[in-house]
């Protein structure tokens, strides 16, 4: 994968990220010229949504990490378009944050497991990590182990995040949801991040004199 075209997809997913943020801060600015809590919720998740969905239309097919943020970009649309209460709708969103940890789990009995798929676009041969995942894949009992660990890992802590919600939607303020869901994401995101980043560190995926950066050499275990 060239340099630019990783750039770009790396562009595109810190865009969507800054997307989110600014759903919240459009759902304050909503609230604070009189809307309902509900109109509120659905207006700054479409219009959120709006820069996703004209790419899409324009043929544009995400991958890897981008993928899944536009998937969970487009599901909050769909879970903001049910039927309910204002609250009711941000109980349901930790549906969203549920069913992709569940996806995490299920995904290390698969072929390749999600933390391998969306990682792979953007950081196979860049950033101090080894090229050739594929061949790695299959010839490196060790490096398999370590990207099923991986998105168990992620799903477990997403799983987490999920329960962190309701808990929220329960006992807070149902203005104060949204910004304290934000908070929370992005706590379980870095904290995630941090932790299997230090776990692939571990595992040797940035030695460059071990096996994973040696072409033709199997891991051992």
């Amino acid at each position: 994968m060239s340099t630019t075209t990783a750039s770009r997809r790396w562009w595109r997913v810190a865009s969507l990220a800054v997307g989110l943020v600014g759903s919240t801060l459009l759902f304050y600015g909503l609230r604070a010229s009189g809307l309902s809590l509900r109109t509120a919720l659905l207006t700054a998740t479409v219009v959120g949504a709006v820069p996703t969905l004209v790419r899409l239309a324009r043929g544009y097919r995400p991958r890897g990490l981008e993928a899944f943020f536009t998937v969970m970009l487009l599901a909050a649309v769909a879970v903001a378009l049910l039927p309910g209460g204002g609250r009711l709708v941000l109980a349901k969103e930790s549906l969203l944050t549920a069913a992709t940890g569940v996806w995490f789990l299920l995904s290390t009995r698969s072929a390749r497991p999600l933390a391998y798929q969306f990682a792979r676009p953007m950081t196979e041969g860049r950033l101090g990590w080894p090229s050739g995942w594929e061949s790695l894949w299959a010839t490196s009992p060790a490096f398999r182990r370590m990207w099923r660990r991986s998105s168990l890992a992620w799903g477990v802590g997403t799983l987490a995040d999920a329960v962190g919600r309701v808990v929220l939607v329960a006992t807070s303020p149902a203005d104060a949801v949204p910004a304290l869901s934000l908070g929370l994401f992005v706590a379980t995101a870095v904290l995630l991040n941090v932790a299997t980043t230090v776990f692939y560190a571990r595992c040797g995926a940035f030695d460059r004199r071990g096996p994973f950066h040696r072409p033709g050499a199997v891991a051992a275990g």
